[in-house]
């Protein structure tokens, strides 16, 4: 049979969000953001940027960085916001404030 027509349905939209959620483990909840990967172990690891517009319509920028040292796959080991060490396991407050930031994960 022929599969094109699901491209233009709603299809494409849930595979982007599947990939983006399930594999690059980018879970965007309110104000809050959780990186949970579950990738091949074989890679590296990933960079990915998301902007975000808050009230004011500036657009802020998040760089986001994610090592995979020991090709592990999963398993947040640690976290840096701007340099500054995160909780691996707690959610990301999300700013609205028009500057770039740079999230970098370490799996282990």
């Amino acid at each position: 049979g022929r599969g094109g027509w699901t491209w233009y349905s709603g299809s494409a939209a849930w595979l982007y969000r599947a990939g983006l959620e399930a594999v690059l483990g980018f879970h965007l909840r309110g104000d809050q953001l959780r990186i949970e990967p579950c990738i091949p172990r074989h890679w590296p690891g990933y960079q990915l940027t998301y902007q975000r517009r808050g009230c004011s319509h500036d657009i802020t920028r998040y760089e986001i960085t994610v090592e995979n040292p020991g090709l592990v796959g999963h398993g947040v080991t640690r976290m840096e916001l701007d340099g500054k060490a995160l909780a691996a396991t707690e959610a990301i407050p999300l700013a609205d404030d028009g500057h770039s930031h740079a999230l970098r994960v370490v799996l282990g």
